[in-house]
């Protein structure tokens, strides 16, 4: 709920401390923000020029896609590792949360951990904000700056999402981490041209590496790779839960239909832990 975090979220507007008043968070200052009827707030001061955010087809198909448990391996690993670095009574920052689904799973395995969820996507918001009691769920960009206070997290989560390794030094505690999951080169290889799907840039644990060096140094990376053996309906929600959905094809049935019922898939990340310096 946003009363557990309320604490540590600024006003976007004039960097005010953020208190909940009636049924709006608000700052000395006048700023107010409505609290929704499913418990997020929504915190952007504009829309993003150019962004897509995840529509509600995307967040529907990626709810059923991960509440049928394909990504579990990878869920456990996260809390896995969330559990290692964090503290007991941390507060964890998911950066693009989507459905709060990882985050969700790493609070249950750091039971007296808080989180914050934030996500561009209200409707995406408004599922995350269902996930626990004990996380608090923000509509914000992160790109333009999370409205958090400064050091208020233990650890930041990001799971295929874009990252803002400034922003996120400036959120993380010292000697806070930073947890990113990014997909490895043969990740849904066996699907991705046939499918249609957003191809993964070769390289790409280098590629972040290089990217955070001037705020983080590496602590800690590991892959994952399993099989999933996945039906036609399945894969329709892999594809259009992620963002190929903004390109999808308008032949996607029938790419499907052309292959082997179950079709296996291959699951492949790497995640990686960062120190902040």
């Amino acid at each position: 709920m946003i009363d557990s975090v309320v604490h540590l979220l600024r006003c976007p507007v004039c960097s005010r401390r953020l208190a909940v008043h009636e049924h709006a968070l608000r700052c000395s200052a006048g700023h107010s923000f409505d609290i929704a009827r499913q418990g997020y707030v929504n915190l952007l001061t504009r829309t993003p020029k150019g962004a897509n955010a995840d529509t509600a087809d995307m967040i529907a198909a990626r709810d059923r896609f991960l509440s049928g448990g394909h990504y579990q391996a990878l869920a456990a690993r996260l809390a896995g590792l969330a559990a290692t670095a964090a503290p007991d009574d941390a507060v964890i920052i998911e950066a693009g949360a989507g459905t709060g689904y990882y985050l969700g799973e790493v609070l249950t395995a750091i039971p007296g951990a808080r989180g914050i969820a934030a996500d561009l996507s209200p409707v995406a918001c408004r599922r995350a904000a269902r996930v626990s009691d004990r996380i608090g769920t923000i509509v914000a960009d992160t790109w333009a700056g999370l409205p958090i206070k400064d050091a208020a997290a233990d650890l930041i989560m990001v799971v295929f999402a874009p990252r803002n390794p400034g922003e996120f030094a400036r959120l993380l505690s010292p000697g806070g981490r930073l947890l990113i999951a990014t997909p490895s080169d043969d990740h849904l290889v066996e699907i991705r041209d046939r499918l249609g799907m957003i191809d993964v840039r070769p390289g790409k644990p280098a590629q972040l590496q290089q990217s955070l060096r001037d705020w983080f140094a590496p602590d800690q990376q590991e892959d994952l790779k399993t099989t999933l053996r996945l039906g036609s309906a399945t894969l329709a929600d892999l594809v259009l839960m992620g963002p190929t959905a903004h390109h999808r094809k308008d032949d996607l049935e029938q790419r499907i239909a052309a292959l082997p019922a179950p079709t296996a898939v291959t699951l492949s990340v790497t995640l990686s832990v960062f120190r902040r310096r």
